[in-house]
């Protein structure tokens, strides 16, 4: 049967674009391809016509000579199946399949890549908020050349090497394989003349103020996601995320174990043994009364309930845990020791077995 013509077997004018030409292969194979369709001899033998009239009219050349003389003028290559297409089926595959990037390209819309930002923040700030300005560098599209990397007035052109398809073709024995090109990077296009502004990158290095809020109760290495203040996406694809990670300073009073506070205070062997009220600071810069119950041993933890960390996105409130360290006097004065030396007389010797935990033990305890 004489073949038909190839305008006619892709559904285009005799006047239609690169791209209309393109575009309609795609949808042919797509729709014919044997994976989708197994076993069906017709479908396949329209998906090889569609491969065989893509390629004679999406190479310019071919074309012309298509146009000039019909099928004679490209008979020598156009003969039976034309390797040449398969230049073109990464994009075929990537909308099948959906592994395009696997090719080494990737064509259309991307989206861009995230940013991380380290924040140091005080241990107060993260504990009940705040507000910070920080300065992020990145590349946004230059405004020059609304991101087309061309001088103004130009515009980029297709790739003379690959002709635009981001890729070329070479025979390896039986096989054609297709290659990213190395001359426009998989691009298909490629500037003749850069913008000044960003020397033909179609992107410039900006730095950008942004407002943030640190919620009550983040902790060291918290993340912060603010969308869409990334790198701007390629191929007018969507900007990435922006990660703000929050490394808190230490407390040189306070220890913290989730939305507890922990500190020591000392205690005095008088205080220790009869009872008292003592003033412990709080994480807000106030202070609160504490009482020492009569006879607290060293390493006891009292607790104040409501003095901790604000939990994040609640409204509750952690504790504060008080480490009692009774402190015994270095020195004494004569009268004082002869105080002590009478009540030793009337105080029994402590048992080894009734000795109470060790400061440590009690930390873990407590930690736990």
């Amino acid at each position: 049967m004489p073949a038909r013509d190839y305008y006619e077997v892709l559904g285009v004018p005799r006047n239609a674009s690169e791209q209309e030409v393109k575009s309609a292969y795609r949808r042919l194979a797509l729709k014919h391809h044997p994976d989708r369709n197994p076993g069906d001899a017709q479908a396949e033998e329209h998906f090889k016509e569609a491969a065989q009239a893509y390629g004679v009219l999406g190479d310019p050349d071919k074309r012309r000579r298509y146009d000039a003389y019909g099928h004679a003028g490209v008979a020598g290559g156009a003969a039976g199946f034309d390797p040449t297409i398969f230049s073109d089926f990464s994009d075929i595959l990537g909308d099948f399949f959906g592994f395009g990037e696997a090719f080494g390209r990737r064509r259309g819309p991307r989206r861009g890549a995230d940013l991380r930002y380290n924040l140091d923040v005080a241990f107060e700030e993260a504990a009940f908020g705040t507000e910070a300005q920080i300065r992020i560098p990145r590349a946004e599209r230059c405004e020059t050349c609304s991101g087309s990397g061309a001088a103004a007035g130009t515009e980029p052109v297709s790739c003379p090497t690959c002709r635009g398809a981001g890729q070329v073709t070479f025979q390896q024995g039986f096989f054609s394989v297709a290659r990213t090109c190395s001359h426009c990077r998989g691009a298909g296009r490629i500037v003749a003349e850069p913008c000044k502004t960003c020397r033909g990158e179609g992107r410039v290095a900006v730095e950008r103020t942004l407002q943030i809020r640190i919620p009550a109760g983040v902790d060291d290495g918290s993340q912060l996601r603010i969308g869409g203040e990334g790198e701007p996406g390629a191929q007018g694809g969507p900007p990435g995320d922006l990660y703000v990670v929050l490394r808190v300073a230490p407390h040189a009073f306070f220890k913290r174990d989730g939305t507890h506070l922990v500190c020591e205070v000392p205690v005095g062997v008088a205080q220790a043994t009869l009872g008292a009220t003592i003033e412990v600071a709080t994480l807000d810069g106030g202070r609160t009364k504490l009482n020492i119950p009569e006879g607290t041993q060293s390493g006891t933890v009292l607790k104040l309930r409501g003095q901790g960390i604000p939990a994040l996105g609640s409204r509750g409130r952690g504790d504060l845990h008080v480490l009692v360290r009774v402190v015994v006097p270095r020195q004494l004065t004569s009268e004082q020791r002869k105080l002590f030396e009478q009540l030793a007389k009337t105080l029994p010797v402590p048992d080894v077995k009734d000795k109470d935990k060790s400061l440590l033990d009690r930390m873990k305890d407590l930690l736990s």
